[in-house]
């Protein structure tokens, strides 16, 4: 008997397992889907003038359930030519990681439709959103590739820097920005658009090698 047959049975029995426990899907195709539709809202929304709190936060729901539903069908898409389950034990789990941090934006986003108007002004809701939107993608970091993690404190970080400048009391502290829709386009477009092209030269060297 090979003495290192137990060895090898147990390499590969690990390499499986971890294959199993990380999600592999090509995340480029993805983080481009969602900043494109992302900095395609932010233009839009500017164009269209949609500055009540009320509408604001309809209209980037919206664009959020298109990139939402887009990334899952790239996602299933990239199953189906695999030939494995769309809901996989991987995409489950990033999934429920995710979740509590978007609902955490969702309720908020509640808040702003049911008192409407009341509220102001739309750019409390942007770092909002930047926080829970970086809690979830953190939360994914831990089944996904390190860098996802670090993708996710950049939004966090993001957030509070956009709280620090609001400190002005005086001062809406978005008044050197045109336009909320236009600051949406750069945060979340532009972050995503950004980190899926850096992904599709890193994950192009690593298929490669």
């Amino acid at each position: 008997m090979n003495p290192n047959w137990a060895a090898d049975n147990l390499q590969t029995i690990r390499t499986l397992m971890e294959r199993s426990a990380l999600y592999r899907r090509a995340l480029a195709p993805i983080m481009i889907y969602v900043g494109a539709v992302g900095i395609a809202g932010g233009v839009v929304g500017w164009r269209l003038a949609i500055d009540t709190s009320r509408g604001f936060v309809f209209f980037w729901t919206g664009v959020a359930a298109v990139a939402l539903a887009g990334a899952y069908l790239l996602i299933r898409r990239q199953a189906l030519k695999d030939s494995e389950p769309f809901w996989s034990p991987p995409t489950r789990r990033v999934t429920q990681a995710m979740l509590p941090a978007f609902l955490v934006g969702a309720m908020a986003s509640g808040v702003m439709v049911y008192w409407g108007n009341d509220i102001n002004p739309q750019s409390i809701f942007v770092l909002v959103w930047c926080w829970a939107f970086g809690c979830g993608i953190h939360a994914a970091g831990f089944f996904m590739p390190r860098g996802i993690r670090w993708f996710g404190w950049v939004f966090i970080i993001a957030g509070g820097l956009l709280l620090l400048a609001g400190m002005n009391p005086e001062k809406d502290f978005l008044h050197f920005i045109k336009s909320p829709h236009l600051l949406m386009a750069s945060i979340f477009g532009g972050l995503h658009f950004a980190y899926g092209i850096y992904l599709y030269f890193t994950e192009k060297k690593a298929t490669a090698a």
